[in-house]
């Protein structure tokens, strides 16, 4: 059971997705706040929560709060939202009643009029103070590698104006591909770019 159930405001279902999520967000009146795709991102997904926290009181209810679901949970309750998850039964009692085209978009919507009108169906999830430190750890070890590909992205980048500015207008937005890493270890030297006289090294 979800506590304190009536003080709140706003009202988050989530159906999550291995690389998407889809959100829809309600109030108690059942006004939609919220319709949209929430990518596997952790700065985008607390920019969104934040944007719904606004509101005031949000209780954020996921089909998945394990694997895949995980990300949007650990964000939600590092924003200090409450959480829930709706039990797989329940989801599937629910969806009978609800025969959609769009499973994602029917799903989310589900979710989000359970937190609201069904909070006997839901599931409070709590997390230990180990869990908590376990979380933030992973995820400053995340933000440290992103900052290094970051860095390792812009001094490639950085290299490749000065030896070759045309190579670097072509594939300097797509280095995080994993096939510009091949590509540049294939071809260490100049790659005549069509339209492009060749050009020497500086001095």
């Amino acid at each position: 059971m979800i506590k304190n159930h009536e003080s709140i405001d706003a009202l988050i279902g989530v159906d999550v997705g291995k690389s998407n999520h889809h959100a829809i967000a309600i109030n108690r009146a059942s006004k939609k706040l919220l319709d949209r795709a929430l990518p596997q991102d952790e700065a985008k997904l607390r920019a969104i929560i934040k944007s719904v926290a606004g509101k005031g009181a949000v209780l954020l209810v996921v089909d998945q709060p394990s694997t895949i679901g995980a990300l949007p949970v650990a964000v939600a309750q590092a924003e200090g939202i409450l959480v829930g998850y709706i039990p797989g039964l329940a989801m599937c009692r629910i969806a009978y009643l609800h025969p959609e085209k769009s499973k994602t978009t029917r799903d989310a919507a589900i979710t989000a009029e359970a937190a609201r009108s069904l909070p006997h169906t839901l599931r409070c999830i709590v997390i230990a103070d180990e869990q908590a430190a376990e979380l933030s750890m992973l995820c400053g070890y995340d933000d440290d590698l992103a900052k290094q590909a970051t860095a390792a992205s812009n001094r490639i980048r950085g290299l490749l104006t000065q030896i070759h500015p045309a190579l670097e207008r072509v594939i300097g937005p797509h280095l995080d591909h994993a096939a510009m890493a091949e590509l540049l270890i294939k071809y260490p030297s100049q790659i005549p770019v069509p339209g492009e006289a060749p050009q020497g090294r500086p001095d």
